[in-house]
């Protein structure tokens, strides 16, 4: 096995959960070149995965939009000569890709009608399984054996001096604890009271050993501004301020990380820091964190969420709302004790 092409997901927190593929794929074939195939804005995750050791972008709405651009990628994958495919996205477009360019061997899941385009046909996992399973499942379902489940996830020293001199400029000394709050998600439900973040920024920051950083993207920069009117302490603002390689590295120097069920959760979790992940809505069997820190889930069940609820409609978000300050708090001080 020379060359090898896994075609990934298409979001964040998917991509991190399927980074165990590719460390597998390494230990069951050390001598093979990984290739991935993804859309562009997992780039930099994907140069942060280990074991890859190439990157083909796919821009399915910009440059490959059309098909004369779509022959070009797949004349492209054909010329790599790849010895198999792992197909972790269901696309029917992608399993088509991956025939046309004539791997030999094409392995994912039979569903959207795309089995003809595979010799390895994979049946979906039963029951609710965590996302990073199946990921996983697929290369299990060809015989490679997975040792390590974690995801992982590495920090690149340029990003941790870049990090380093953002928090000197706040006044932040290298002995200084700190605790990140990412209050965002990518969908509202996911997203605990902007109450409930303030109190517990006053709370810890009255405790005189931490300091606190509020970390996000910059969408999310109006929700730290309600979060800061609610606050009678202001918090280090870094929100809409680091690229995603910098945001790594911040929740790496972390001494825990509170967010809700979210990308930048799971980023903590794998740079190795310890996580609070405040679950509502979706549920952590199936999107909880996988990586070396520590992870405490706080979720309660309100009855409509003991299976994940996509209710974007939902009238009053009681499955956030029932998780208070102080449950966040004991969870806190249960981890850094």
């Amino acid at each position: 096995m020379n060359n090898i092409l896994v075609v990934n997901v298409n979001w964040l927190g998917d991509v991190i959960f399927s980074s165990p593929v590719f460390r597998a794929l390494k230990e069951a074939y050390p001598q093979a070149r990984i290739i991935c195939l993804a859309v562009p804005r997992v780039k930099e995750i994907l140069e942060s995965i280990p074991f890859i050791d190439e990157i083909i972008i796919y821009d399915e709405k910009g440059k490959h939009a059309s098909l004369t651009a779509k022959l070009g990628l797949i004349y492209s994958l054909r010329k790599k000569k790849f010895d198999i495919a792992f197909l972790l996205h269901r696309s029917l477009t992608r399993a088509l890709f991956v025939f046309l360019a004539g791997i030999p061997r094409r392995v994912g899941y039979d569903t959207k009608g795309r089995g003809f385009f595979l010799t390895h046909k994979v049946k979906p996992l039963a029951g609710e399984a965590h996302r990073s399973d199946h990921y996983l499942h697929v290369i299990e379902s060809y015989g490679i054996s997975v040792r390590d489940r974690r995801t992982q996830l590495n920090v690149t020293s340029q990003s941790k001096e870049e990090v380093s001199g953002m928090l000197t400029a706040e006044n932040v000394r290298p002995e200084d604890e700190i605790v990140v709050i990412n209050p965002g998600g990518n969908w509202d439900l996911k997203r605990w009271p902007v109450e409930n973040f303030a109190k517990l920024v006053d709370h810890l920051m009255n405790e005189g050993r931490w300091k606190v950083v509020i970390a996000g993207a910059p969408q999310d920069v109006p929700l730290f501004e309600t979060i800061i009117s609610h606050s009678k302490d202001k918090p280090i603002n870094l929100t809409g301020k680091t690229t995603l390689k910098q945001l790594m590295a911040l929740m790496q120097r972390a001494r825990l990380v509170i967010s809700a069920d979210s990308g930048p959760l799971h980023l903590a979790s794998s740079v190795g820091t310890d996580v609070i992940g405040i679950f509502g809505p979706t549920r952590p069997e199936i999107t909880g964190p996988r990586g070396s820190g520590r992870g405490a889930i706080l979720q309660h069940d309100v009855g409509c969420n003991r299976k994940a609820c996509y209710h974007l409609k939902c009238p009053d978000n009681i499955c956030m709302k029932s998780i208070s300050v102080e449950d966040v708090l004991t969870k806190f001080n249960k981890i850094i004790e």
